[in-house]
């Protein structure tokens, strides 16, 4: 039975955490092209629903955050608070300004593949909500993301296998789950390319972590091929991509990352790092019935180390949470 699980008191917790910086529009890291003097606009105005949390992306991820709390947690205090900032949040009007920003002829790289992901989650989030209000208004801004994803895997001839925010497996992860509610061809798309790009890939060295990364290379392209393949099909491909697991192999995959600096905003990636990796591991554990119990024993070490540092410096606080609750909501024993 794991430590670590997804209760009222850890809901309301992240909850305070996230709605504590969505609306926090500085400092900020503006993913911005300037074509003239006239570009040179502060991000409300840029993004006036996303321009809180450091960055867009950020900002997303951290509504996602919030809403699916309030789904999960209706009982919690914050849950009014994020229902009438969500109200004044996702209108018409301010998801027209953020579609106008996609059109701009130098947006066409803007928040790829990452932001894009995590729109398409927020979306789906959105449309699990009883009152689908918020989700009506967000859709343009999802159909937006998802025609860009679609453009781009077809022109992408190679995928990005680093572990932060340019990484084509997780990417495709999150977009998989908005694909196959909203867009049976994306989803068939992103099967295709999934499948192109990592069905040959044998006996992974899992040089990682790199010393800015956020997510596993070896961990996220294996949870990408779960969701793609079937079953049979991932037991097949898994044997040859990790054949050692058994004897723990390779190593570097089941040692917590370790964080020298969380005031710094690229090292603080690494306790990132441990959140994404507990998730992948618990998601991978029910499809690996001779090695289970080591997936999950691995992420709840990896849960020990990241969990108590979610909130403290802002370097992290803007973000880690999204990634604690993508831990929590994975199996759980």
């Amino acid at each position: 039975m794991s430590r670590f699980s997804l209760d009222a008191d850890t809901a309301a917790r992240f909850a305070r955490i996230a709605l504590g910086h969505v609306r926090q529009e500085y400092p900020h890291k503006l993913d911005h092209v300037l074509g003239s003097d006239e570009d040179a606009l502060p991000p409300r105005v840029l993004h006036p629903i996303f321009f809180g949390s450091f960055d867009w992306h950020s900002c997303v991820h951290g509504w996602w955050t919030l809403l699916t709390l309030r789904r999960l947690f209706p009982e919690i205090d914050e849950a009014q608070a994020i229902e009438k900032l969500a109200d004044g949040s996702f209108t018409a009007e301010k998801v027209g300004v953020e579609l106008a920003y996609l059109d701009r002829p130098l947006s066409r790289g803007f928040e790829r593949p990452y932001g894009w992901a995590w729109l398409l989650q927020l979306h789906l989030e959105a449309s699990r909500h009883d009152d689908t209000r918020w989700a009506e208004a967000l859709e343009p801004l999802a159909r937006a993301f998802a025609g860009r994803l679609d453009a781009y895997l077809r022109v992408m001839t190679y995928p990005i296998r680093v572990g932060t925010h340019f990484n084509t497996a997780f990417a495709l992860v999150l977009s998989l789950e908005w694909a196959e509610e909203f867009d049976p061809e994306l989803r068939g798309a992103i099967c295709d390319k999934a499948k192109h790009w990592f069905e040959n890939d044998r006996d992974c060295q899992a040089w990682e972590p790199g010393g800015d990364e956020f997510l596993s290379p070896a961990l996220i392209e294996a949870l990408c091929m779960a969701r793609t393949l079937t079953e049979p099909e991932f037991h097949g491909w898994f044997g040859g991509f990790l054949p050692k697991l058994d004897t723990g192999e390779p190593a570097t995959l089941f040692m917590p990352a370790t964080i020298s600096d969380r005031s710094d905003g690229k090292i603080a990636h690494l306790d990132g790092l441990n959140l994404s990796r507990a998730w992948c591991w618990r998601s991978l554990a029910p499809l690996l019935p001779e090695d289970s119990q080591l997936a999950y024993d691995t992420a709840e070490a990896h849960l020990e180390a990241a969990i108590p540092h979610v909130a403290g410096d802002y370097m992290g606080e803007h973000w880690l949470a999204s990634f604690a609750l993508l831990a929590l909501l994975s199996n759980d024993t």
